[in-house]
C-alpha cells in the first residue's frame, strides 16, 4: 500500500509539473492555462479554494512580464480608472472567494471552467471584430477618441474584475469587449489594457491571499517555475503554429476537464 502511495505521488507531482509547463506554453501562444493548471493543483489535494489561489500567484508573473512588454500601448487616459476599478473588483473578488465554503467552490468549479471555456470559444471570432475595427479606424483616421467618464467605466468594469479576482478564466478578454463597446478601436491599445486589467485585479487577488495565508507555497513554486518555463518556450514558437488550432485545443480541453468536473461534482 505504501508503494502505491508513493507512486500515486510521485504521478501526481509529474502532472503538477507537466500542467504548469503547458499551461505557461498556451498562455503564451493563446490564453487557457489554467484550464489545465488548476485541476492540476487539486489534483495534489490542495483544498478547492485554496488551489485556486495558489494557481492565481504562480501563472502570475507571465502577466507581469506581458504587462512590461506592452507597457508602450497603455492609454494613460483610462489607466488611472482601470486601476482603480481592478483594485477594488479584484480585492472584493479575492475576499469573496476566500469566504466561499469549500463545498460550494467545489460545485461551481465546472460551472466557472465551462464559464471560461465559452468565453474564450468566442473570443476568436470577436478579437476578429475588434482588429477589423481597429484597421478601420486607422483608416478613416477619426478625430481623437474621448475616454468615458469614470462611473460608467467602473461600473462596466467592476464585475470583470470581480470575476478576475475570483477565478479569472476569461476575464481579460472581457475587458477588452468592454472598452471596444465604450469606442477603443485600436487593437494594441485593447491588448494592452486587457493585460494591465488582468495584472492588477490578480495582483491585488495574490495580496489579499498571501495575507490570508491561502496560498500553497510549495506546490506554487513549483508550478511558477515550470509556468514560466513553458511561457519562455511558447513565446518563442507562438508564430509558427496556427492560432485557430491552439485554440481549437483550448476550448476542447476546457469542455472536457469542465466535463469532468460535472461527472465527480460532490
Amino acid at each position: 500500500m505504501g508503494m502505491i502511495s508513493e507512486w500515486s505521488l510521485h504521478w501526481r507531482y509529474g502532472w503538477l509539473v507537466l500542467a504548469s509547463f503547458l499551461a505557461g506554453v498556451m498562455n503564451a501562444m493563446a490564453g487557457g492555462g489554467s484550464f489545465l493548471s488548476f485541476p492540476a493543483m487539486l489534483g495534489m489535494g490542495v483544498p478547492p479554494v485554496q488551489a485556486n489561489a495558489t494557481n492565481t500567484v504562480a501563472l502570475w508573473p507571465g502577466q507581469l512580464t506581458s504587462l512590461a512588454a506592452l507597457r508602450g500601448d497603455v492609454r494613460m487616459d483610462l489607466f488611472w480608472t482601470v486601476t482603480i476599478t481592478s483594485v477594488v473588483g479584484g480585492t472584493t473578488g479575492a475576499l469573496v472567494l476566500l469566504n466561499t465554503r469549500q463545498t460550494t467552490f467545489l460545485r461551481l468549479i465546472p460551472w466557472l471552467l465551462l464559464t471560461g471555456t465559452a468565453i474564450f470559444g468566442v473570443s476568436g471570432p470577436v478579437s476578429r471584430w475588434l482588429r477589423a475595427r481597429s484597421r478601420r479606424a486607422e483608416v478613416e483616421a477619426p478625430g481623437p477618441w474621448q475616454a468615458p467618464g469614470f462611473l460608467a467605466l467602473f461600473c462596466a468594469l467592476f464585475p470583470v474584475c470581480f470575476y478576475i479576482g475570483y477565478f479569472g478564466a476569461g476575464g481579460g478578454f472581457l475587458i477588452m469587449t468592454i472598452l471596444a463597446l465604450f469606442g477603443l478601436e485600436h487593437m494594441h491599445a485593447l491588448n494592452a489594457m486587457k493585460v494591465a486589467a488582468a495584472c492588477l485585479s490578480n495582483f491585488c487577488a495574490i495580496v489579499t491571499f498571501v495575507v490570508r495565508g491561502a496560498v500553497e507555497w510549495h506546490f506554487c513554486v513549483v508550478s511558477m517555475v515550470f509556468a514560466a518555463a513553458g511561457g519562455y518556450l511558447g513565446a518563442r514558437f507562438a508564430r509558427r503554429i496556427d492560432p485557430a488550432v491552439l485554440r481549437v485545443v483550448v476550448v476542447v480541453t476546457g469542455c472536457v476537464i469542465a466535463g469532468y468536473f460535472f461527472w465527480r461534482r460532490p
